[in-house]
């Protein structure tokens, strides 16, 4: 009797000698235990951040597999003569708009503000043969020539819609008839922007010298007005390509849809005007030596070939990832 009671001792104390005996006994299961779950967490995260990588990879292949498969450069040469080629009608039109209304310093603002976002050794030579036909542009193109300017002009909206079309793979069953005259509203749109911005960047230094009148503790901030001109000509190209991707097309899109290859359009054009115009700054020699008197026109379509591919590669990066959402919906 007193050998069981030794052996088997009901007190607390001894309740707790035994709960102790067994933790200390299965610490290391325990810990054992613990890391498995952190190391299985970290792979369960590792394999989605792999899966993540993947379907990323996935959708940029496929965007280039199409692009080749649509034959985007193709296309986008298409679109850099075409552009290059409405360029001067849309400026003749822009400057005739603003010599109606009685001011030429807002059509030469509104030149400068085309070509705020184009590298300078790009910019410049176009800029000068722009001026050239704008100075000796006649009177009457308000008449007969603006009716063939506005034309040529929504050429390249035509251009541009023909190629979102084939990148997004929509086919388009609209009238030419009514997408001509579609363009050509498109060409007013932006003659009308592009004044209404070059006004506000002709008057945005009075404004602020008004507002440093009143309020002199805001003078440190004038350089942002310098950096406005560049920031209004950003704006302007993010709605222009905004409205290509949403509203220029067939088909509907949400501004969630179009908004992947909005950004790596933006991101890439500015890596690649930078890359264009460091290249230009070692070799413009280059095209003076083949193309002669022709080297600045080979210069800007180069470069407009350039972005045009960018741009169809943005709606095929969208199609793309419109395409493996939907792969991933039936799966589901």
């Amino acid at each position: 009797m007193g050998t069981n009671n030794e052996r088997h001792d009901p007190s607390p104390s001894g309740e707790k000698h035994s709960a102790l005996g067994f933790l200390l006994g299965n610490l290391p299961k325990i810990h054992l235990m613990r890391w498995r779950n952190v190391l299985r967490r970290f792979r369960g995260r590792q394999g989605a951040g792999i899966r993540a990588v993947r379907f990323a990879a996935g959708i940029v292949y496929d965007a280039g597999a199409n692009f080749l498969r649509d034959d985007g450069w193709a296309i986008a040469s298409y679109i850099a003569l075409a552009i290059l080629t409405s360029l001067f009608p849309f400026l003749i039109f822009v400057t005739a708009l603003a010599g109606f209304f009685g001011t030429k310093s807002l059509a030469d603002e509104a030149v400068s503000l085309v070509l705020e976002t184009w590298p300078h050794q790009v910019a410049a030579p176009i800029a000068n043969e722009i001026h050239s036909v704008l100075t000796n542009a006649r009177s009457g193109v308000l008449t007969l020539g603006v009716i063939f300017a506005v034309y040529f002009s929504s050429s390249g909206v035509e251009a541009v819609r023909i190629g979102l079309n084939r990148a997004y793979g929509i086919t388009e069953t609209r009238s030419w008839w009514l997408l001509r005259l579609e363009s050509i509203v498109y060409v007013f749109v932006g003659a009308f922007s592009l004044l209404i911005f070059a006004l506000f960047v002709v008057f945005a230094p009075l404004i602020w010298s008004v507002v440093l009148h009143f309020a002199p503790g805001f003078e440190p901030l004038d350089q942002l007005i310098t950096f406005s001109r560049f920031a209004i000509a950003t704006l302007a190209l993010l709605l222009a390509v905004v409205l290509a991707h949403k509203f220029l097309i067939a088909g509907e899109r949400s501004f969630a849809e179009i908004a992947p290859g909005i950004v790596l359009t933006l991101t890439l054009w500015i890596a690649a005007g930078i890359a264009f115009g460091s290249y230009l700054a070692q070799f413009a020699r280059n095209y003076v030596t083949t193309y002669a008197g022709l080297a600045s026109v080979m210069i800007a379509l180069v470069f407009l070939y350039l972005i045009a591919a960018i741009f169809i590669f943005g709606g095929e990066l969208n199609a793309a990832i419109l395409r493996a959402r939907s792969k991933k919906g039936t799966r589901l």
